[in-house]
């Protein structure tokens, strides 16, 4: 079998950022890495989760909604995944730097009542509210 593209990247020099990762069918995907891999410093499960949907949902309301092909996480936890149609990477980063303010402005997570998440009893607010302040530091510094 083939190693796909995402086990070619060098993990050992991975650091934090926002990269474009490939494109294929006219989708592209964002790497956006919250954490540098193997490191030891890993988005804990609770916050991540409340980072996906807090971000998902801020995504899929932004007007670039029907741009939007799917978020969610590595599952090495060291970030997550952005799936766009129509979008540079600037497109894409400007619409996260704006996405990623707005995450603060939340006092609760959406989409984690029980009828509603596979898993509604592990979430973080707090916890996904500082890694999307410290990930937005950083693409302003990008």
């Amino acid at each position: 079998m083939e190693k796909i593209k995402s086990f070619q990247k060098d993990h050992n020099t991975l650091m934090p950022g926002f990269y474009f990762s490939n494109e294929q069918n006219g989708v592209s995907t964002f790497d956006l890495r919250f954490k540098r891999p193997n490191e030891g410093d890993y988005i804990d499960c609770a916050a991540g989760h409340s980072v996906e949907h807090l971000l998902a949902t801020i995504l899929r309301n932004s007007d670039k909604k029907d741009d939007i092909i799917y978020f969610g996480p590595m599952g090495c936890r060291t970030g997550f995944y952005l799936l766009t149609t129509n979008m540079t990477k600037d497109d894409a980063k400007n619409l996260l730097i704006e996405s990623l303010k707005k995450v603060q402005q939340f006092d609760h997570v959406p989409g984690a009542q029980k009828i509603e998440c596979g898993n509604y009893l592990e979430h973080d607010l707090e916890g996904a509210k500082n890694e999307c302040a410290k990930y937005l530091d950083l693409l302003l510094s990008l």
